[in-house]
């Protein structure tokens, strides 16, 4: 769920052109100049892999490209760090939250 205002003191939220993306098969709403752990995060998905060893749970946590927790698969490609991606119309995500590695 995406805020549309952060404070009653602060105007509302801009936000880029709509656009649809699919995650895990499903259809979504994005807005242009959106991260695709943001898009991630706005429809509920807080597990974005599971690592190999353990099958522990990652999602986003440095938020900014260092650590590599929020790898998914972008339109085909492997292991694309969520968090410092840009969404773009048509785009194909799939996590890795599905099934334990």
């Amino acid at each position: 769920m995406r805020i549309t205002q952060a404070s009653q003191l602060l105007p509302p939220v801009q936000r880029g052109e709509q656009l649809t993306v699919t995650i895990n098969g499903q259809p979504v709403t994005a807005f242009a100049g959106e991260t695709v752990a943001t898009v991630l995060l706005a429809e509920g998905r807080r597990v974005f892999r599971h690592t190999l060893k353990n099958g522990d749970p990652r999602g986003l946590f440095c938020g900014m490209g260092i650590c590599y927790d929020c790898l998914v698969t972008v339109d085909g490609a492997p292991n694309i760090r969520a968090c410092i991606t840009l969404v773009t119309a048509g785009m194909v995500i799939e996590t890795h939250s599905e099934m334990r590695l």
